[in-house]
């Protein structure tokens, strides 16, 4: 008799070895465990036979992990096709224009640029402006009172002598407040989507003369 357990000893040990060496996935562990199972049941000592319920335990953890498998792989798969899909989403915004962080307005020879903010707080009063690149301001513009979130608005190009403003780029400054005093407000520029490129941390658009941004920069799209 105890030549029958030590021969299920090493039957069970030569068993985990080549099964140590499959690999460590449920099917993997299902195939080890049936290994050492036939191995113990061929080589059991008649008089102290296997405790079935852990066999039971042991066949439920196999079970569960399989069950956590299948799941990984159909979120991942799930995951694959959502990433998929924003890709193409994204590329939808090329040829459109957004508004995102910066005090750039761009003067044409028919039209000029949309600039805007953003607040978290009401405001009573809202004054736009306008500089040229040496510093000197050209216009001002009064938007009245304002309710919290981001806007945007156009600028007809008029300087304070109502000449209009020569072709180029300004620079916009916001300044807001309510009864409680001045508002932190955060400017916004208007930019055009040229591409978007994929990358590890999420979409990249690129913004041409105004660099690039991240989706998470774009507070509107016009």
């Amino acid at each position: 008799m105890l030549s029958e357990i030590s021969s299920a000893n090493r039957l069970s040990a030569s068993a985990t070895a080549t099964a140590s060496a499959t690999g460590n996935s449920s099917a993997d562990l299902q195939n080890q465990f049936l290994t050492l199972l036939i191995a113990q049941l061929k080589n059991q000592d008649p008089t102290n036979p296997m405790d079935n319920s852990q066999l039971t335990t042991q066949l439920a953890q196999i079970n569960t992990l399989a069950g956590i498998e299948n799941l990984n792989t159909t979120l991942s798969s799930i995951s694959g096709q959502i990433n998929t899909n924003q890709s193409v989403q994204n590329t939808l915004l090329i040829g459109h224009g957004v508004m995102v962080p910066g005090d750039a307005i761009l003067v044409g020879e028919e039209a000029t640029t949309p600039f805007g903010f953003v607040t978290d707080t009401a405001a009573t009063s809202v004054t736009a402006t306008i500089k040229d690149s040496s510093g000197n301001v050209i216009a001002q513009l009064d938007l009245g009172a304002m309710g919290a979130g981001t806007h945007t608005f156009q600028w007809d190009g008029t300087l304070e002598d109502e000449s209009a403003a020569p072709a180029g780029k300004y620079s916009v400054s916001i300044d807001a407040a309510n009864d409680t005093g001045a508002i932190h407000t955060s400017s916004l520029t208007y930019a055009m989507v040229y591409g978007v490129n994929p990358t590890a941390n999420g979409a990249v658009l690129n913004l041409g003369a105004y660099g690039t941004a991240t989706l998470d920069q774009i507070k509107q799209i016009l």
